[in-house]
């Protein structure tokens, strides 16, 4: 068993962009097959990079703010409240789409083989 509160995490950044930061609740290897599970905080028009995983697929749950995600060159609205998930292989980029509210995100990934 693991008990963690956002009191007992320690902040780090989001390997993307290091002006996003994120605290892991779950990281590599604590809990197979999770890769982490994890909250983010994007400030106003922040911009985790188009990247892909080829051995992971990733949850995103929009919790406060208003996010744009871009999957294979197509663009989606996720207002708070969205969830999206990616599959391996998908060229995914996550973006605050506010210019003055930041955006809370809680997202995790799944390995698979």
């Amino acid at each position: 068993m693991k008990l963690t509160t956002l009191t007992q995490t320690p902040i780090t950044t989001v390997s993307h962009n290091a002006r996003i930061q994120k605290q892991a609740f779950i990281t590599y290897g604590e809990f197979p097959p999770l890769t982490n599970f994890s909250q983010a905080t994007f400030p106003p028009g922040e911009i985790a990079h188009a990247h892909q995983h080829s051995d992971m697929l990733e949850v995103f749950f929009i919790q406060s703010g208003h996010a744009a995600m871009t999957v294979d060159g197509i663009e989606y609205d996720l207002p708070a409240g969205s969830c999206i998930s990616i599959e391996p292989g998908e060229t995914h980029e996550l973006r605050n789409a506010s210019a003055t509210e930041a955006m809370l995100v809680t997202y995790f990934g799944v390995q698979v083989q």
